[in-house]
């Protein structure tokens, strides 16, 4: 893309050029992992687009997938909750006893010969 400037491109593809050159950036790639949170990783993000002149700003790179996703991960946030504001594995682990996050020294596994305790059953619609 010789005489075009990066900055006159859709965001998407001017994201696919800062993705492009984060592939194989060990020292850009060692400093996103080192970061502690979504916020640190942006800062990074925004000082190798601004190495590359790619004009991508906080926002662009917050909307846009995959460092949308990468931020979310990264802060451990749900896109989707249900229920009391909390992922949905969250929500397993506070007393349905299912699912790995829900068992608890005294669930038995389904491996052991212990009988499971009685499980509610749901009558809905489906």
């Amino acid at each position: 893309m010789e005489g075009v400037d990066p900055k006159s491109l859709p965001v998407t593809q001017r994201v696919n050029l800062l993705l492009k050159a984060l592939n194989g950036a060990k020292r850009t790639n060692e400093a996103l992992a080192r970061c502690g949170d979504g916020e640190a990783m942006l800062d990074v993000l925004l000082e190798a687009s601004a190495k590359l002149g790619l004009g991508l700003g906080r926002a662009d790179l917050q909307n846009t997938p995959p460092i949308r996703d990468w931020i979310w991960w990264k802060n451990k946030e749900a896109l989707l909750t249900i229920g009391d504001n909390k992922p949905l594995y969250q929500q397993d682990a506070r007393g349905s006893g299912q699912g790995a996050a829900g068992r608890t020294a005294t669930t038995p596994t389904p491996a052991s010969d212990s009988p499971q305790p009685a499980r509610k059953r749901f009558l809905g619609l489906f």
